[in-house]
């Protein structure tokens, strides 16, 4: 099965070299910056959108929502180029009541809330967690610290299929060039078997391959140097190919029950089996790239371009949810049956985030954080919150 999907990503490139869908030159990609992938609202796929009242959203009434209106004020910095959200993100700008009963106008007066369902009919989905990890390392490699982050090389292509084929815009293929022909990039298995292949594109070398791995599952984190600055690293690029979960292969092998198959349980399972680690995470073929981000950020950076929020930014499928809208959220807190509900902006995306009701959501920084992500994997509901006059688009079949 993994040769056949590798042929047909093959195939893909092939076919995409006759053709004149946008091609990034290698040569040009260093010197550009990251660009937010905005999804227009027309274009969410794979689910349907309710009309619902906004007493139908558990725990409306109660949310503080001064925390999510600063992390709705950086989403209106990209959706206001947007005809749809002009308005909304210039009544936002000027609001001058921003206490609790202020905020809650403004949303039920700019705003109808609708509701969620999958493409199987489910209003229910899974709602994960994810957070900023810190890291040990160094910018020299020793026997301390020998395990590289790397940044995106010159000779990974990005092929945006949207250029050719609107239907396709949410697709985007990565390559490299062989000779005269464009085929898959590097699998993480070729890159950790080859170092070489990515010598010179270095970025800082760590202490811990595990967390490392979860570095590269969470897209951002800090980096305690030894000598003792700290830094902030982001999501640069990735290799193109799918997320694996190394949590669901334990549990098909029998290394862990699936009670345990948390990045606690993963991590720990890594530190009793340092010889069957490498083989484990090779079965994941994915592979970050990372850059070096300002110290001034107030987080790490979303798919939209603009930071996170702790405990008010979630990572969505932007096929189903158009990225950078506000989302009520109704879940549980982690490992409990206490509800979790909050406006949320869906700022990020992931590539295990699939499907219509699925959401990440981001703790945040430090020890309690990681806990609380780490646990995180409860059933919830979404609401999407559109701006007023939005007219749903029809549902497309997955």
């Amino acid at each position: 099965m993994e040769n056949q999907s590798r042929f047909s990503i093959v195939l893909l490139f092939v076919l995409l070299a006759a053709c004149t869908s946008k091609v990034v030159d290698p040569t040009e990609k260093a010197k550009l910056p990251i660009k937010p992938d905005v999804i227009e609202p027309e274009s969410a796929q794979f689910s349907t959108y309710i009309p619902a009242q906004w007493m139908d959203l558990p725990g409306w009434f109660e949310d503080d929502l001064r925390p999510a209106w600063d992390a709705f004020l950086k989403s209106c910095t990209v959706l206001k180029r947007q005809q749809l959200w002009q308005e909304v993100c210039d009544g936002a700008a000027e609001m001058h009541e921003t206490d609790k009963a202020g905020l809650r106008t403004f949303f039920e007066r700019y705003f109808s809330p609708y509701q969620i369902i999958d493409s199987d009919g489910s209003d229910t989905g899974l709602v994960t967690g994810y957070y900023e990890p810190l890291l040990h390392g160094s910018r020299k490699p020793s026997k301390h610290y020998r395990y590289p982050l790397y940044t995106a090389p010159d000779e990974l292509l990005t092929i945006d299929l949207g250029a050719q084929y609107p239907e396709l815009s949410d697709l985007r293929l990565r390559g490299r060039l062989d000779g005269r022909k464009v085929v898959p990039y590097y699998s993480r298995t070729e890159i950790m078997n080859n170092p070489d292949i990515l010598k010179g594109h270095e970025l800082l070398w760590v202490d811990d391959e595990v967390e490392l791995f979860f570095l590269q599952i969470q897209g951002s984190g800090r980096v305690k140097l030894d000598t003792g600055e700290i830094i902030k690293i982001g999501f640069a690029d990735q290799n193109g190919y799918p997320y694996r979960s190394v949590g669901r292969i334990l549990v098909q092998q029998g290394e862990l029950p699936l009670e345990k198959a948390s990045m606690q349980g993963i991590k720990q399972w890594g530190k009793e089996n340092p010889d069957k680690l490498p083989s484990l995470l090779q079965q994941n073929a994915r592979f970050v790239f990372f850059r070096e981000l300002p110290d001034n950020l107030s987080g790490p950076i979303g798919s939209i371009g603009v930071p996170l929020t702790a405990e008010r930014s979630i990572a969505i499928d932007p096929r189903s949810v158009p990225q950078g809208v506000p989302v009520f959220l109704a879940t549980t807190w982690p490992n409990t049956s206490k509800p979790l509900n909050r406006l949320m902006l869906a700022q990020d995306t992931g590539g295990a985030i699939k499907g219509g009701i699925r959401a990440d959501f981001f703790w945040g920084y430090g020890p309690e954080a990681a806990s609380q992500a780490g646990k995180m994997k409860q059933q919830g509901r979404m609401w999407l919150l559109m701006p007023q006059g939005y007219t749903p688009p029809q549902s497309v079949k997955q």
